[in-house]
C-alpha cells in the first residue's frame, strides 16, 4: 500500500474531525460532533472495504483513521461517568456502537 495516499488521507481528516467537532460544540456541549464522525468514518469504511489498495488507504484508514476518534468517544463516556451522568454516558455508547455498526454494514451494502 502506498503510504502517501494514507498520509494525504490523514493530512486531511484529522483537521475535518476537529472542523465538524467544533461545529458542533457552537450549539452543544455534549458529544454529538465525536458520534457523527465515528458514523460517518464507519460509513466509509464499510463504503471501501472492497475498494482497490490505493483507495482503502486513502479513504478508509487516512481519512477514516484521522477523521474517527476511538479516544476521545472513551474520555466523553468516562467524563459522563464522573459527572454521574449515567444515562448520558450510556446512551453515548449504546448509540456510538449501534449507529457505526448500522453504518459500516450499509456501506459494504452499497458496495454489493
Amino acid at each position: 500500500m502506498n503510504i502517501l495516499y494514507i498520509i494525504l488521507g490523514a493530512s486531511i481528516g484529522a483537521p475535518a474531525r476537529f472542523a465538524v467537532d467544533q461545529y458542533i460544540r457552537k450549539f452543544t456541549q455534549k458529544p454529538y460532533g465525536v458520534f457523527i464522525v465515528n458514523v460517518v468514518g464507519s460509513f466509509l469504511v464499510g463504503l471501501t472495504f472492497r475498494s482497490s489498495e490505493h483507495i482503502r488507504g486513502l479513504l478508509a484508514i487516512g481519512f477514516a483513521g484521522a477523521f474517527t476518534t476511538w479516544s476521545t468517544f472513551m474520555l466523553d463516556i468516562f467524563l459522563a461517568y464522573e459527572l454521574r451522568r449515567y444515562k448520558d454516558a450510556a446512551l453515548n455508547l449504546i448509540l456510538t456502537l449501534s449507529f457505526g455498526l448500522l453504518a459500516a454494514w450499509c456501506g459494504l451494502q452499497l458496495t454489493q
